[in-house]
């Protein structure tokens, strides 16, 4: 059972207020947690012109143009910080790729990259489409967390995983189907993949035939209403499309605040609106044309109709109607027509972006803006999600050093991703092609996340997520990630990380290399500069790195042996300090 089957829909949960002026993240909150982590482990003569001539056309001098300004240089750090949020991680080589190109290019450059091998066709490699793997999740993790480390494409793999934590499937729930648990999650993240530098539109078409969102979210084999039983189609799909992917539960004004009549919010759908929305998502099942459940192929493929389990008859929602008579293909069509003329989508999808790749609390003036990039990227088109990447990127507000200063900006980390920062930092890679890194989810051993395997379809935690009895809610506040933040997952983190960066058990055969830090290990504060400047865009302070110089200074140094030692305890306690949990 999901989630959406017991939780009810309130408005104070997923939505809550975004004051511009209030101080956001309070620094001690995330100390203390860090903390905890950490101790775990011209002019001219006058008279002459009287006799002269004056001529008929005042002779006019050729100008040249002033050339452009020149381009004020990138530094290491504001490379490393655009990266943090544009990339699965910093290092050395793209580091220096952004200051040499700037920050447009690069993403042109990023956005023009093919793709890699995809998830599903690494697991046909590893003969995992075999009968015998039918029941089970084999390879799976390693073919999510191959991509995540690996892959060129690295802004690429970043919005897709920002993508699956908004339109959500997990691998957990795909059951009540035909197996193949692991090529159907496989398939939804290169579906996402593949559009996710389309279009919104087209994307909400590829999700809603999605195999594996029919299983999730219950509406494949959905029927239309039986008038001698009084069966009614199954909601949950029509209730989270709208809800979760589309436009969410209050209207909302271009900049993402709540529009308000006679002080009150106002609700975008109703209950007769779900009812009538998941009409249209009937007779929709696996498309076994040519073959049988017996390969995974019918899991790559887009859910087919059934017409005599489809309804015909009109469905009416958000105050437009889809025609009766049309087949189920086309009464989809006008259905996501409809949604995505809807005002929310624009403002909704924007903010979450925003705090997927940049900031928790962004303010209204940053998501009016990339909301009007949603609607028309300059040319007329709405929802060119390439042109929205860019736009939540390249923005003042993300780009401006003044907000590492500013208490108002910045988001927790969420675990993978500082996982997944050392992991692309330091080249980790898997000498046998298994990957076997695992399902990272137990929080009180591992990461308390792990790629496609959300607890519900409300995420890993959701975007208005505020820490009960925490300065942070005291501000009015949201901190999405912190939801994941308990005492078992700060010190499962911490000792996950250790064994991951020394390379001592517990992430299968990653290995990273740390041949670029070893003639820096004997000095603590050559060593830690370069940690700072690859995992925390050098914002780890002056405290902190006080701290570390003395921890890392006691150790024995002069071999390679204790130079490892010093490597290892220094990036166990970078990946552990406030200022690298923090991106700001």
């Amino acid at each position: 059972m999901n989630d959406t089957d017991t939780m009810v829909d309130r408005p104070d949960i997923y939505v809550s207020p975004m004051p511009e002026t209030v101080s956001r993240y309070q620094p001690a909150l995330f100390g203390s947690m860090a903390t905890a982590a950490a101790l775990s482990a011209c002019g001219g003569g006058g008279s002459s012109l009287a006799s002269t001539p004056v001529p008929t056309t005042i002779p006019t001098t050729p100008t040249t143009p002033l050339p452009p300004p020149a381009p004020v240089p990138i530094s290491a750090n504001e490379a490393a910080r655009f990266l943090m949020q544009a990339s699965i991680g910093a290092n050395r080589t793209q580091i220096a790729r952004v200051q040499t190109l700037g920050y447009s290019a690069w993403l042109d450059e990023q956005l023009a990259l093919p793709g890699s091998t995809s998830r599903w066709d690494w697991l046909v490699s590893k003969g995992l489409n075999d009968i015998g793997y039918k029941n089970s999740q084999a390879g799976f993790d390693a073919t999510s967390w191959r991509k995540l480390i690996s892959s060129p494409d690295t802004l690429r793999q970043r919005v897709t995983l920002a993508l699956s934590e908004i339109i959500v499937v997990s691998i957990n729930g795909l059951v009540g189907g035909a197996g193949w648990k692991a090529f159907g999650a496989a398939g939804f993240l290169d579906m996402l993949e593949a559009n996710c530098f389309g279009n919104y539109r087209t994307l909400l078409q590829m999700v809603s035939t999605s195999p594996a969102m029919g299983l999730y979210l219950t509406f494949r084999g959905n029927v239309k209403y039986n008038p001698t039983t009084g069966a009614l189609p199954d909601e949950n799909f029509a209730r989270e499309l709208m809800q979760l992917f589309t436009i969410g539960l209050l209207q909302l004004n271009t900049d993402g605040t709540p529009k308000l009549i006679n002080g009150a919010p106002t609700e975008t759908y109703t209950l007769d609106d779900i009812t009538g929305l998941a009409r249209v998502f009937t007779g929709w099942d696996f498309d076994l044309a040519g073959g049988t459940t017996s390969t995974p192929d019918f899991m790559r493929r887009p859910m087919a109709q059934v017409a005599s389990r489809h309804e015909t008859g009109a469905s009416s929602f958000l105050g437009s109607t889809v025609a009766a008579g049309l087949n189920g293909a086309d009464a989809l069509t006008a259905a996501l027509d409809i949604i995505f003329a809807h005002p929310n989508i624009a403002p909704f999808f924007s903010r979450q972006l925003i705090q997927r790749l940049v900031t928790s609390n962004p303010s209204a003036a940053y998501v009016a803006r990339v909301t009007s990039v949603f609607s028309n990227d300059g040319t007329g088109t709405k929802g060119n999600l390439k042109a929205v990447t860019k736009a939540v990127l390249l923005d003042e507000e993300a780009r401006s050093n003044a907000n590492l200063n500013n208490p108002q900006f910045g988001k927790v980390r969420e675990p993978m991703l500082r996982f997944l920062a050392w992991a692309r930092a330091f080249g980790a890679t898997s000498p046998t092609d298994t990957w076997s890194i695992g399902d990272t989810s137990d929080p009180s051993t591992k990461l308390a996340q792990s790629p496609l395997r959300s607890g519900s379809v409300f995420n890993f935690f959701r975007p208005g997520y505020v820490p009960p009895n925490s300065s942070i809610a005291a501000a009015g506040l949201v901190a999405p990630e912190f939801q994941l933040a308990n005492e078992s997952s700060v010190v499962g983190y911490v000792n996950f990380m250790q064994a991951a960066v020394s390379h001592s058990g517990g992430v299968g055969d990653l290995l990273a290399d740390y041949s670029n830090l070893l003639p820096l290990a004997d000095n603590a504060t050559s060593l830690l500069d370069e940690i700072n400047l690859v995992l925390a865009a050098g914002q780890l302070s002056e405290t902190t790195l006080v701290r570390l110089r003395s921890a890392v200074s006691s150790m024995a140094s002069g071999t390679d042996a204790t130079r490892s030692k010093r490597i290892y305890a220094a990036l166990t306690l970078a990946l552990a300090a406030p200022e690298f949990i923090v991106l700001k």
